[in-house]
């Protein structure tokens, strides 16, 4: 072959693998296009509306008090992404992807939607370089307040966020109690428990154990309406209070979900301090988070970390990082655990 040709031909090569590359940074960069669009046809109810058939635009426009012209071409644009199916007629139908934005549906991303997609995060997020520039958590800068103030503020919201938190537990709890032995353990506390689906589901998985639900006052009171018809509410202590204060004592088994992740360094150090000082003889410590893998491992993880640093000044953390902030607070971590889920198990002992 003549050198030209071979050049040609490599010219032709590069060229052909930079176009795929630009599609692929464009899907990138208008990614967010198709996360709104699930967020609003999340909080118009669409997926509830198709749960029965096929409806047309028209139809749905007058279910939802919206500009048909305009919903048909949300309905497009979210057909096109896979989250529903386009029918002739301009008719459209439920897939997989938008029945887990129903309401009435086990494991539903619905509130997680809306929550993620909504004002809080989608505000902040718009801040993101100034978090990168300063350090400083971009919710703060731009709402003037922490985002757990902010929720007090907007119950609605606040709702919806604990929801979210419930049916986000529904889909991890499985994978969690597929890899940990909850029977050997008598006393269960729960930090930062929300709305008790987590310590229901280990306390069914432990029929000898006690569980108690550890959060702020309101979302107590919430947890007792949510748990009032299940079985194991009777071995459940409902307990308000402040984990950066103190948290109830004498559990072998204390639990945090999604919680240290909420926090830099120092105030997950005053939380675990808190628990070592309580903790009975033997007790185990049980850290539900993300574990962040090695470099260039497709994970979400990392993404997760970025949403932490611009929403609450928190950060997801690597095991060796855990083992460190463990130790600070006079703890030892004894293993991790993988899951079938985004989650890891990080167990922790007192130290010696």
């Amino acid at each position: 072959m003549a050198s030209g040709t071979v050049q040609q031909v490599n010219a032709d090569a590069a060229a052909l693998e930079q176009q795929a590359a630009a599609q692929q940074v464009l899907g990138i960069i208008t990614g967010f296009w198709l996360s709104r669009a699930v967020q609003v046809a999340a909080t118009l109810e669409i997926p509830d509306l198709l749960a029965d058939g096929p409806r047309d635009v028209q139809d749905l426009a007058a279910a939802t008090s919206t500009h048909a012209p305009s919903l048909y071409r949300l309905l497009r644009a979210l057909a096109s992404g896979g989250v529903l199916r386009e029918l002739p007629g301009q008719c459209f139908e439920a897939t997989a992807l938008s029945n887990l934005l129903r309401k009435d549906v086990p494991g539903s991303m619905r509130s997680t939607a809306i929550t993620e997609l909504g004002l809080m995060h989608y505000a902040a997020w718009g801040n993101f370089i100034d978090s990168i520039h300063t350090g400083e958590y971009a919710f703060q800068t731009t709402f003037q307040t922490d985002p757990w103030t902010y929720l007090k503020g907007h119950p609605q919201l606040a709702a919806t966020f604990n929801d979210s938190m419930t049916n986000l537990t529904r889909v991890v709890q499985r994978a969690i109690l597929e890899v940990y032995d909850f029977t050997p353990y008598r006393r269960i506390v729960d930090i930062g428990g929300g709305q008790g689906q987590l310590l229901s589901a280990m306390l069914h998985a432990s029929p000898e154990a006690s569980g108690v639900l550890f959060d702020a006052g309101s979302v107590v009171e919430q947890a007792r309406e949510v748990l009032q018809h299940e079985p194991v509410k009777g071995r459940i202590e409902f307990h308000p209070g402040n984990f950066f204060e103190s948290v109830p004592d004498g559990g072998d088994l204390y639990t945090m979900k999604w919680i240290l992740h909420d926090w830099a360094d120092a105030e997950s150090r005053l939380i675990l301090e808190n628990i070592r000082r309580v903790m009975a003889p033997g007790a185990r410590v049980l850290i539900l988070d993300m574990v962040l893998p090695e470099a260039n491992v497709p994970d979400f993880g990392p993404m997760m970390d970025l949403n932490m640093l611009v929403m609450t000044g928190g950060r997801e953390r690597t095991a060796s990082e855990f083992a460190d902030l463990l130790a600070s607070a006079g703890l030892r971590l004894v293993r991790v655990y993988k899951t079938q889920s985004p989650l890891g198990i990080v167990e922790a002992e007192a130290a010696a």
